[in-house]
């Protein structure tokens, strides 16, 4: 079921080269989505995770939806289990993946590159994702694969989120300046 996220805050961008996760599994495409949990976006979301349970097990959904929340086998996740990184607490967030590499588009829709320094962790994007439920030897889930991210807007970058120094980081060097100068 595909589903359009607007306005979310981008955490953990893995859009221009495949990785791994924590050095485990297939190298894939991947991006977390932070949402404010009244945001309407999250009503939709928990609403396409339970379409997309129902389709896969039916008259069982559920008990299986139930049993893979409280195990946290959604792609909607409570922030706080991950309150130490920058952006997460008191908030909602999806996260998706996928072995393709997704589209990535600036505002106006032109495609972007990695060397044009966004999206990066802490900006707003909107994003396409298709979820789909999984039943087979790694478990019972509902996942989110990475369609593509829109670059929307500028936020503050996460720590080690990257995004492009400013101006304002650097001092005016005078031309002649010695080492001893600049400390």
């Amino acid at each position: 079921m595909r589903l359009a996220l607007k306005n979310v805050r981008l955490a953990f961008p893995s859009l221009f080269e495949a990785e791994t996760v924590n050095g485990e599994g297939e190298p894939a495409f991947s991006a977390v989505f932070l949402i404010e949990p009244a945001d309407p976006q999250t009503k939709a979301v928990e609403q396409a995770i339970a379409a997309v349970a129902k389709d896969k097990f039916g008259a069982k959904t559920d008990a299986v939806l139930k049993a893979m929340k409280a195990a946290d086998k959604t792609c909607l996740h409570d922030g706080n289990t991950k309150a130490e990184y920058a952006g997460f607490a008191d908030m909602l967030f999806v996260s998706a993946r996928g072995k393709v590499r997704p589209l990535v588009l600036d505002s106006d829709k032109s495609p972007l590159t990695a060397a044009d320094g966004r999206p990066y962790a802490g900006c707003y994007v909107n994003a396409s994702i298709d979820l789909w439920a999984q039943d087979n030897s790694f478990g019972k889930r509902v996942n989110a694969q990475l369609r593509g991210v829109q670059f929307l807007r500028d936020g503050d970058a996460f720590a080690g989120g990257g995004g492009a120094a400013t101006e304002d980081e650097f001092d005016d060097v005078a031309e002649g300046a010695t080492a001893d100068d600049l400390t």
